[in-house]
């Protein structure tokens, strides 16, 4: 039995790169798909506080009931939640945002789930040699998503825009948002329910994780048949010998059976956990308040005309242009070169490499502030944002999702990884909420409306390139996970003390 699970885990790590790793990359990915076009269509907290809880649940239910149910659960959840938000009804201004927030607290719960299993999902079924890419690729899913978003964002206002004219704000405050306003945020949030629907039927095909009927279920036979079906290798034949499980040495391959709160997984996986938990949390912090201030950004440094001077219409279609130029030239090329790099050069390089240089703009954008701000220099201004983006994806946004479905035991994959997630997503809620009040002027009077002074922007791009230094020195309890196999990694094999 056991030389049959170790026979069953070589032939997946030596498997050939065949047609079915891509379509698990999109299939796998379209949740981030979902995400990103969400997170860029309707930059809502709500949704930020809606993830906290999940990835915790959702990661240990994979744990415990099989990544694949839970799969289907999640995206179910996803269309479900996407289509209602587009019809959150009532016609008062409170229920509207209220039935809104409820939709997407659960939007962000399943998008929550999806993290945790599609990472797993995708370095269970990868080979060694090219596990890295093959999860960078499901996660680079989220740049397409956000183009997506822009797409149609832009799209839909400028269809709208010249059916419907309106005034700008300044000319006729009521008449800058025709009626016709409201189902534009309505057919941009359901559009998001398509590409979930969409691979929801390949999802529900796709069969368990052979590591996971393997180790977990411990069923090698199942997992043999499961995997021959995918990924075209004849697995029932081979004698064990020739599968490779030398490189295992003799030692039995069941999994060991100690739990997340024992001293065993301190001691294995203890500093791991603080390393990869809290990467994420810093890496957040600075990337969603980058993100949440895009556009405030935008308009300080006179890219976006003055909202006064904009119909409804017209800002939102000026906001989606402006996101999805910083998206197109920062944010994507970021996510495909962590793709095509990481499995050479490694995770640990990119993610010390991303904080460092995600670190020094910062710096570059804080320190000049004064010159930036003056006219004649935000193009200037401008390249160095797409930059930290470029690093953040280049970098740290990736590996911090990467890493963590790679180096813990098959037992505790799903639940660790949503143990970090939820704690990135915890620096997201730090980074949203932390961000708009501490960068609100020092100046009671040029605070915007209801909030407290602040202590400026200049002071919390200083904040931000604090985060990203101490995540520069956190990477150092993370271990490397390339070129290895997921046992390795996670000492499976290994008995315990």
């Amino acid at each position: 039995m056991a030389g049959d699970q170790v026979h069953v885990l070589s032939a997946l790590d030596g498997a050939k790169t065949q047609w079915y790793h891509f379509t698990a990359i999109v299939v796998a990915g379209m949740g981030f798909f979902t995400d990103a076009y969400d997170l860029f269509c309707i930059s809502l907290v709500t949704k930020l506080i809606g993830r906290v809880y999940y990835t915790l649940f959702f990661g240990w239910l994979g744990d415990k009931v099989g990544r694949k149910s839970v799969y289907g659960m999640t995206l179910l959840m996803m269309i479900i939640c996407s289509v209602a938000s587009g019809l959150s009804f009532a016609h008062t201004p409170t229920t509207v945002m209220t039935t809104l927030c409820f939709f997407r607290f659960w939007l962000g719960f399943g998008i929550g789930g999806d993290y945790p299993l599609s990472a797993t999902i995708m370095s269970e079924y990868a080979n060694k040699r090219t596990r890295g890419a093959f999860i960078a690729a499901v996660f680079a899913m989220q740049g397409f998503g956000i183009l997506a978003g822009g797409a149609v964002a832009i799209g839909v206002t400028a269809l709208f825009k010249n059916l419907f004219p309106a005034p700008p704000y300044a000319v006729n405050p009521a008449a800058s948002t025709p009626a016709q306003a409201d189902y534009v945020w309505r057919i941009v949030l359901m559009l998001g329910a398509l590409p979930a629907a969409l691979t929801f039927y390949w999802r529900m095909k796709m069969p368990e994780t052979a590591r996971y009927t393997a180790l977990i279920a411990k069923n090698a036979e199942r997992a043999a048949a499961d995997m021959s079906k995918v990924l075209r290798v004849d697995l029932t034949t081979k004698p064990a010998e020739q599968a490779g499980d030398i490189e295992v040495g003799n030692k039995p391959a069941t999994s060991p059976s100690f739990g997340l709160f024992s001293c065993e997984f301190v001691r294995r996986h203890g500093l791991h956990l603080v390393g990869t938990a809290s990467t994420w949390l810093l890496l957040d912090i600075a990337y969603y308040s980058q993100n949440l201030f895009q556009k405030d950004i935008f308009s300080a440094i006179g890219w976006i005309p003055p909202a006064a001077t904009m119909s409804a219409l017209d800002e939102l279609y000026h906001i989606a242009r402006a996101q999805s130029l910083i998206a197109l030239c920062g944010t994507v090329p970021g996510y495909w070169f962590t793709v095509a790099f990481i499995d050479s050069v490694g995770r640990f390089k990119i993610q010390s490499m991303g904080f460092f240089m995600m670190t020094a703009f910062l710096l570059g954008l804080a320190v000049p502030y004064d010159y930036w701000t003056s006219k004649g220099h935000q193009i200037g201004f401008v390249v160095m944002y797409a930059l930290t983006f470029f690093f953040a994806n280049f970098g740290p946004n990736a590996t911090t999702f990467i890493v963590p479905a790679e180096i813990y035991p098959a037992r505790l994959r799903a639940t660790c990884h949503g143990i970090s997630a939820a704690s990135g997503k915890v620096g997201a809620i730090i980074g949203s909420f932390g961000f708009l009040y501490l960068a609100q002027s020092p100046d009671a009077a040029k605070t915007a409306h209801g909030y407290l002074p602040g202590i400026g922007v200049r002071n919390s791009l200083f904040v931000l390139a604090g985060c990203s230094l101490l995540g520069f020195m956190l990477t150092f309890l993370v271990p490397e996970p390339k070129g290895k196999s997921l046992e390795e990694m996670s000492r499976e094999n290994e008995p315990h003390h």
